[in-house]
């Protein structure tokens, strides 16, 4: 029973997605119910394989030998889920209101929902193969999102994406190759799958292949220098790109890079290296340029893009500390920068759906018209500086400790990184909302769109992210409990 309820999580949303074009809908309304109960649903079931989860994997299909498609939903992969399947309704529902003015809306639906299947898809993978299909699966789907309005920056930021994505397949495919070929298994394993005795004198190639096999997947986490298709990606609605920044597309890339690490390739092998040491420059340069940029971007969505950059590396930075407190830090900052990320992007995209206006110059004086969503995007924009009391802290806080436990002079460098970009955060983040809050004393509010902060189907999530924000720094030790739980089973790695 459990085992069909993990299949149905995937096949769900995507089947249902498919049928969303084809359905004789009575009119918008019905269309969107249908939409959220279909998700609704399939978190329930989420849910119910997180606490009932069967011990042994699921083959899908067997091709032969080790190659297989199958599902299994270990500590990690339960982490990613729970968060999917908390956010995914919460963006459908905000998505209602905000494509009111958007074309083609179920087939944007159908995409959006199919996404969601194949995020889960990745979460359950029992073995590198499941997980590269689900990965590549990943790109396919989310492509005519960005291409949505089918604009002419639309076509080019999505041809930029396919390329780079492209690019990222190859290096992966031939990490799971060397995997395959030097593994034991193609399972996830804790503490790796190599052989040692296939690899004899061969050490050198495999951290090499190491190297290539992180930037692979790292390209959806935008690592330096692959950063570019992300704020381009900004052109799709902002429904898409909050999703493409928070959860989806981003996360999956950061999800991958801890599986390859950890479970394939394993920090035996890998720390103290030449590759540990390579990977950890490229995310310690990454988190600083991509705060640099952001500070540098008047395009709000694309600011916001580039602070996603930075962020995205955070979390790199514990996966290359390759030790269970690096994990800890890694796994802590993907769940809190999700709900930070997804209510700043929603902010903004409430803010272009009343006023069309994209440009932080242009949001002077809208904090009294849109005192809500002004209000959530600066507590959001507090959280991404790493505030006592928010989410991010917590989280900054996790990846420092575990980088002064690891013993890593270059390690210590990286928290230099962290300090200078929550200064640079400070900055591009709270001269949003001083500009929207205080304009000036000759400011003439005359000239401010006569507008209002958005409906409760954008507010509501909105609200409940900015609760889940402040919960989770008030009250950590819960969610920290269960990812330490998590890094515990690399054991003494």
């Amino acid at each position: 029973m459990h085992i069909a309820v993990m299949i149905a999580v995937v096949l769900l949303p995507v089947l249902g997605g498919i049928l969303i074009p084809m359905l004789p809908f009575r009119g918008r309304r019905e269309m969107l119910w249908y939409i959220e109960a279909l998700v609704l649903i399939n978190s329930l079931l989420v849910m119910t394989v997180l606490f009932f989860q069967p011990e042994e994997a699921f083959v899908l299909f067997r091709f032969t030998g080790n190659l297989r498609v199958s599902f299994h939903l270990d500590g990690m992969g339960r982490v990613f889920a729970a968060m999917a399947a908390v956010l995914w309704p919460l963006a459908v529902l905000y998505s209602f209101e905000y494509m009111k003015k958007e074309e083609n809306e179920k087939t944007f639906f159908m995409f959006y929902v199919i996404t969601y299947g194949v995020t889960l898809g990745v979460a359950m993978a029992d073995n590198i193969l499941t997980m590269y299909f689900f990965f590549e699966m990943m790109s396919l789907v989310t492509l005519p999102l960005i291409m949505h309005t089918r604009t002419r920056e639309a076509v080019l930021a999505s041809r930029s994406y396919l390329y780079y994505m492209i690019g990222g397949a190859a290096f992966a495919f031939i990490g799971m190759i060397f995997i395959l070929s030097y593994g034991s298994t193609s399972a996830f394993v804790p503490g790796g799958v190599l052989d040692m005795g296939k690899i004899g004198d061969k050490t050198n190639l495999m951290l090499f292949v190491y190297v290539l096999c992180f930037l692979g997947f790292g390209v959806k986490t935008a690592i330096w220098p692959f950063s570019n298709w992300l704020p381009r990606a900004g052109v799709a609605p902002t429904p898409v790109t909050a999703l493409l920044h928070a959860v989806a597309v981003v996360n999956t890339g950061a999800f991958a890079t801890m599986r390859v690490t950890y479970y394939s390739f394993g920090t035996g092998l890998l720390r103290g290296t030449w590759a540990q040491d390579a990977v950890m420059v490229l995310v310690i340069f990454t988190i600083v340029y991509g705060c640099s940029r952001a500070l540098k971007e008047t395009h709000l969505k694309r600011r916001l893009a580039w602070s996603t950059v930075s962020n995205l590396s955070y979390i790199l930075f514990g996966v290359v500390l390759m030790t269970p407190l690096g994990l800890t830090g890694a796994l802590c900052h993907m769940l809190f920068h999700s709900f930070m990320k997804i209510g700043s992007f929603f902010c903004a995209g409430a803010v272009i759906y009343r006023t069309e206006k994209s440009y932080v110059h242009e949001l002077d004086g809208l904090g009294r018209k849109m005192p809500g969503v002004f209000a959530i995007f600066t507590l959001c924009g507090m959280a991404l500086m790493g505030v006592p009391g928010l989410a991010g802290f917590i989280s900054k806080w996790q990846l420092a400790r575990a980088a002064f436990a690891s013993e890593n002079p270059l390690a210590w460098a990286g928290v230099g990184a962290l300090l200078i970009s929550a200064l640079l955060t400070a900055v591009y983040m709270l001269t949003i909302s001083v500009r929207a809050f205080f304009p000036g004393k000759d400011f003439d509010y005359c000239a401010v769109p006569d507008v209002k902060d958005p409906g409760w189907m954008m507010m509501l999530p909105l609200a409940v992210f900015v609760i889940v924000i402040v919960i989770f720094g008030l009250h950590p030790q819960p969610f920290l409990e269960v990812l330490r739980d998590v890094a515990s089973e690399m054991g003494g790695m």
